[in-house]
């Protein structure tokens, strides 16, 4: 059967239980349905959203009308309609559940059905096992019943786009290319982006308008090479100030900008660095104490060294937005104001939106950049700056495919590397930690007078891959590119060595 992962379902379209159909859609919302009355939440609201990929629209409606059948009250979003509309949605009018149908950037064979509690957050345990244990009660699909259902007017939509909007505080002459990757964001960012004031926006036409089938992309990820390549050419040649790529359900952004060498996609640690900067330089002095940010811990270091610099609190969580929505749960009374992972998933309005949110993202890329270009400043600038003040950081990772990665990180538990690029480290095994900080991964930290090296090994949740984090960073210097240049290098050697791991791990 499927189980549930990342905050819900996903897999491949197929019958029976171990696919994304009608069957397991009606059963898996007859044991939300259950867990909710069971927390005495019964006849709360529900909100159901989906993408535009195949098959969606009979799972969204599916999922309404056996909550509506339960006695929830529903609200079905009209239209396909990317994640953070949902998200926002749920947070907007407190309602106690929200259901995405939804594969993100997963091939085109794949759907999913993604679970929102808690203020528009993303369910984690123990609710998932809650869920998990109703489905395993469910009564036969054919007894589930289902009552009519019809979908909702745009208002939400509306109020979704003038939010996003609204994140932009400078919006001066900027250029922008813009690809949806053929999901379901291309019509609600160019709203948002025209409501910020953002209106010289170049599309790359053939992948603007949803195509559940990704006809142009061999992966409809921004992340992955060559799915960007239409984009980065449109860029050059209408001569844009910045390139925005969007995931097929718009939660995640990447940033392509042009530079002395041609135009490039920029990596989400770097994105993460500007945006994160970009919200904290605008805070008060009085706000700064009170502000919270946060990132994953397979995520770069730098922006806890930017978060201390505006005197601000930076917060560490486990991998996933799941956690980075509730980095500001502690108690401690401080308000997250942005929060990040490298996976090009960025959250800059956490009172709106506490999930990745790819369109709000874009618009406040848009005013920063913007705000630059009128100062006559660059983005390449703005991260030669950074390094300068708080030293180089490069990031990069692979992915290591293994028949047993379970057993892999066991071997690796039983012989970890003792020094990586040449410079001794020591091994933290989060798996032996308490509390929410708690997981299957080894990091491994060290440190030299000319550079420090950081790696993180992770098993994926959902392929059977052993998946390594890299960073190494070099002290502030005034010669940024040759900074670079060692601190690339080390990294490259991380990245050798790192397969070399994964190659004797297969051995054993």
């Amino acid at each position: 059967m499927l189980t549930f992962g990342t905050a819900g379902l996903r897999g491949p379209m197929q019958a029976g239980p171990d696919g994304m159909n009608v069957a397991t859609v009606t059963t898996a919302t007859w044991a939300v349905a259950k867990v909710l009355k069971d927390r005495c939440l019964g006849g709360s609201t529900v909100v159901v959203g989906r993408d535009a990929r195949h098959h969606s629209a009979e799972f969204a409606l599916a999922t309404a009308e056996v909550f509506a059948a339960q006695g929830f009250s529903i609200v079905l979003l009209p239209d396909p309609l990317p994640t953070p509309v949902l998200a926002f949605a749920v947070r907007r009018l407190g309602a106690a559940c929200g259901v995405q149908i939804t594969a993100s950037h997963n091939p085109a064979a794949d759907n999913g059905y993604k679970v929102y509690f808690d203020g528009g957050v993303q369910i984690v345990s123990p609710t998932d096992r809650e869920i998990e244990a109703a489905i395993g009660v469910a009564p036969p699909v054919a007894d589930i019943p289902r009552v009519e259902v019809s979908p909702t007017d745009t208002e939400l939509v509306e109020h979704y786009i003038e939010r996003a909007a609204s994140v932009a505080q400078h919006h001066g002459g900027l250029r922008i290319a813009l690809t949806a990757l053929h999901g379901v964001g291309g019509g609600t960012a160019l709203a948002a982006l025209h409501r910020a004031g953002f209106d010289d926006v170049h599309l790359v036409a053939e992948q603007f308008n949803p195509d559940p089938d990704f006809p142009t992309v061999a992966f409809p990820n921004p992340e992955e090479p060559g799915a960007c390549d239409a984009l980065l050419a449109l860029a050059e040649t209408v001569g844009a100030d910045l390139a925005i790529a969007l995931d097929p359900d718009a939660d995640r952004c990447a940033l392509g900008v042009p530079t002395a060498d041609g135009w490039r996609m920029l990596s989400g640690d770097e994105t993460g660095w500007l945006l994160g900067d970009h919200i904290l330089s605008a805070l008060g002095a009085d706000e700064a104490p009170s502000s919270l940010v946060a990132s994953t811990v397979v995520s770069s270091r730098l922006l806890a060294a930017i978060a201390a610099d505006h005197g601000a609190t930076h917060v560490e969580t486990l991998t996933g937005f799941k956690w980075l929505a509730r980095a500001d749960a502690g108690g401690s009374g401080q308000r997250l104001v942005y929060a990040y992972e490298e996976a090009i998933g960025h959250c800059v309005d956490p009172e709106a939106v506490r999930d990745k949110d790819g369109i709000s993202a874009a618009v406040l890329a848009c005013a920063m950049v913007s705000e630059l270009k009128a100062q006559n400043r660059s983005v390449p600038g703005e991260l030669d700056r950074l390094a300068r003040r708080h030293g180089v950081h490069v990031t990069s990772a692979v992915s290591l495919r293994v028949t047993d990665a379970p057993g892999a990180m066991s071997r690796l538990r039983g012989g970890p590397p003792a020094e990586l690029a040449g410079i001794t480290v020591a091994c933290t095994d989060l798996a032996q930690l308490r509390g929410n900080r708690r997981t299957d991964a080894l990091v491994f930290t060290g440190a030299a007078d000319e550079a420090t090296v950081r790696m993180v090994v992770r098993p994926s949740g959902t392929e059977p891959k052993l998946k390594f984090y890299f960073e190494v960073a070099c002290p502030p210097a005034d010669d940024v590119a040759a900074a670079r240049a060692v601190a690339g290098a080390r990294c490259d050697m991380l990245l050798a060595q790192a397969r070399e791991l994964g190659e004797a791990l297969l051995r054993d």
